[in-house]
């Protein structure tokens, strides 16, 4: 797509399950909506191997192809996607300008949907050993430790479901957790508990990697004794929570301590006609579901705000 200065009703930044959802909702409503994604669309939900909590798929689906279905129906109804990687933004200026590597994008509206990152293990090597036995996506890398020993890091429900979906996989799970009782949803821990390959290492962390040309094991730290001991496997599995990516808009949009954007229920941030969605935004629950529901509010609220707008705009 060329880059023009041809001004979009709706910019939505990033093309996860909220972005994808913004552009389907803005588009029904006649809304002249891009979407600017670096990569293709679905985000971290397009990484994830199974999804079985997402109504209407009562067999699950792949998140590759719940993502491309997603996408498929907003473009049946026009709305436009740019394969861009957004390097800043202006939200106060108007209209609202993106840039990115292909030139400058400008919106009306502007829906902030630029997700959350794994959190870092941050021990050394631990960035060089990936791909050599460290990895944060146990859907994506998991089949790669068929029979062998694999430790995931962390308690909450990525870690239980990265857990779950390893023992089908790997001959042994450690999960190793800082806490003596997991942080995730109850509906994990039986499953959990009743594994025959599972272990638990609880009030443990992580102190550093063992390795040669590749990861060989680790070495934990129990945080009532202060003892320490190694334990050799294959993999592991960072688990330990998410980053959300909002560096474009620090400064501009008021963060929570966690980094998160203060948006409430509607989306509208401080800045008019800008909307924060999906897992950038501070909530309690950041899920597929929560995500689409942000980007149809969003996309409600736009419209709104551009019906009041329009009598003072030209283009």
């Amino acid at each position: 797509m060329a880059v023009t200065n041809h001004i979009y009703d709706m910019l939505i930044i990033g093309g996860g399950p909220a972005g994808c959802t913004a552009a389907l909702y803005a588009a029904r409503a006649g809304l002249d909506a891009l979407v600017l994604e670096k990569l293709a669309p679905g985000g971290q939900m397009a990484q994830a191997h199974w999804i079985d909590n997402y109504p209407g798929f009562d067999g699950g689906i792949d998140g590759f192809s719940l993502a491309e279905k997603m996408w498929r129906q907003a473009e049946r109804f026009g709305a436009k996607r740019a394969a861009a990687e957004v390097l800043s933004l202006d939200l106060r200026a108007n209209p609202k300008e993106a840039g990115t590597g292909e030139g400058s994008f400008y919106g009306r509206t502007l829906v902030f949907a630029a997700g959350a990152a794994p959190r870092e293990l941050g021990l050394p090597m631990a960035d060089a050993l990936i791909g050599r036995g460290v990895s944060y996506c146990a859907a994506c890398d998991g089949m790669f430790y068929r029979g062998k020993t694999v430790v995931v890091v962390g308690g909450g429900n990525t870690a239980a479901a990265d857990a779950m979906l390893l023992s089908r996989v790997a001959e042994k799970v450690i999960l190793v957790h800082r806490r003596d009782t997991l942080r995730a949803a109850k509906i994990y821990h039986r499953p959990l508990m009743e594994a025959g390959n599972v272990e638990f290492c609880w009030n443990s962390t992580v102190t550093g990697l063992m390795y040669g040309d590749r990861l060989t094991g680790v070495r934990i730290r129990d945080r009532n004794t202060g003892l320490q001991r190694e334990l050799a496997c294959d993999g592991v599995f960072v688990s330990i929570g998410r980053k959300p990516a909002t560096e474009l808009v620090r400064g501009q949009l008021e963060l929570d301590d966690s980094g998160y954007v203060a948006a409430d229920g509607s989306t509208e941030t401080g800045i008019p006609g800008v909307y924060a969605v999906g897992d950038v935004r501070a909530k309690t629950l950041r899920q597929i579901v929560t995500a689409v529901a942000d980007g149809a509010v969003a996309a409600d609220r736009a419209e709104a705000y551009l019906a009041h707008q329009r009598p003072h705009l030209s283009s």
